[in-house]
């Protein structure tokens, strides 16, 4: 197939790598053409290879007009740009989809695109996946053991969820609406409970002696708290009328049982051994980075559109909001 991937981040790497490597014409739409190799080397689980792109480019009229499919692997924040940009170069048929939906992807690409580009969206990555070298190398840490997609603006959704599972190489299945896959109680909450459990007494002049495992160190206290966010979460759904278990609890998706397990089972997951909490070195030690993409990305482009749900529904959630409200204060 010929596919476009946009956006050069870990997404962008392992799934340009992961589609090539099978046999896909794969080209990549970046502000950086000029530093991605010919050939992409992915460090996976079950070993080492290779994906040969087939086009780098920053100009989208090099690029979109041939593709298939579209997938769009950017932050919130990029995404309208993106779909402005590529809109006037969709051929007929195309289909544009995200890698993951909880970043507000539906609710522009209703917005931007016309109602006849079918539009597809993950529920959560396919992959967790990590840059090693820009543009060259980048390791696939971890696979979804399945899929779980909504489809819009067509009636002809069964070719595109098989053509994904295709892709992918998992069971993939369809979403009742895209709610199930926009309102999301993975990134969203699970990281804001963490930097809130963390930092939530922090002010300028705090300094930090280390910066812990982001996941590896996780505490009690976060587990207690996301807990929390999650039942407020559920009671969305169950407001907007979604049949139950359309989105886990958090303590079904992570096979635990309360805070305690559910702390346990985030130390143990490996995929997430290693990853650091978003810190930046400072003199005497460290301090929290509100510009990273766990504040910039989780708050006002993950939990702004749950907390917006829950209004529109009247439906209470004030340990979101106490959340939402502080992670906002710290990127303004």
């Amino acid at each position: 197939m010929k596919i476009c991937i946009c956006g050069g981040g870990n997404l962008g790497h392992v799934c340009a790598g992961f589609m090539a490597n099978r046999g896909h014409q794969v080209s990549i739409l970046t502000t950086r053409p000029e530093r991605w190799n010919s050939e992409i080397k992915i460090v996976a689980p079950d070993g080492i290879f290779t994906g040969k792109i087939s086009q780098m480019s920053a100009k989208p009229e090099e690029v979109i007009p041939q593709a298939e499919i579209v997938f769009v692997c950017l932050p919130g924040y990029a995404i309208h740009d993106e779909l402005v940009k590529i809109k006037p170069f969709l051929s007929k048929g195309t289909r544009v989809g995200s890698v993951v939906s909880s970043t507000g992807f539906f609710f522009e690409a209703f917005k931007v695109l016309p109602p006849d580009i079918p539009l597809f969206g993950f529920q959560r990555v396919p992959f967790i996946s990590r840059i090693i070298e820009y543009g060259k190398k980048a390791e696939l840490k971890g696979y979804k053991e399945t899929l779980h997609v909504a489809i819009e603006n067509t009636l002809e959704k069964e070719p595109i969820r098989a053509e994904l599972e295709e892709l992918f190489e998992k069971p993939v299945s369809i979403a009742d609406s895209y709610y199930e896959v926009s309102l999301s109680n993975s990134n969203p909450l699970l990281h804001p409970a963490r930097l809130y459990t963390m930092w939530k007494d922090w002010k300028p002049g705090i300094v930090y002696p280390r910066n812990p495992q982001f996941y590896a160190e996780w505490t009690m206290e976060a587990s207690t708290l996301l807990i929390q966010m999650d039942d407020e979460f559920q009671q969305i759904l169950k407001a907007l009328g979604f049949k139950y278990g359309c989105i886990p609890t958090i303590l079904d998706y992570y096979e635990s049982t309360d805070a305690a397990s559910l702390t346990q089972k985030l130390h143990d997951i490996k995929a997430f051994q290693g990853i650091s909490s978003p810190m930046k070195e400072v003199d005497g030690g460290w301090i929290p980075d509100f510009y990273s993409r766990y504040f910039t990305e989780d708050f006002p482009y993950g939990m702004r559109f749950i907390v917006e749900t829950a209004h529109e529904q009247d439906v209470a959630i004030p340990t979101i909001e106490k959340v939402c409200q502080w992670g906002f204060s710290k990127i303004r």
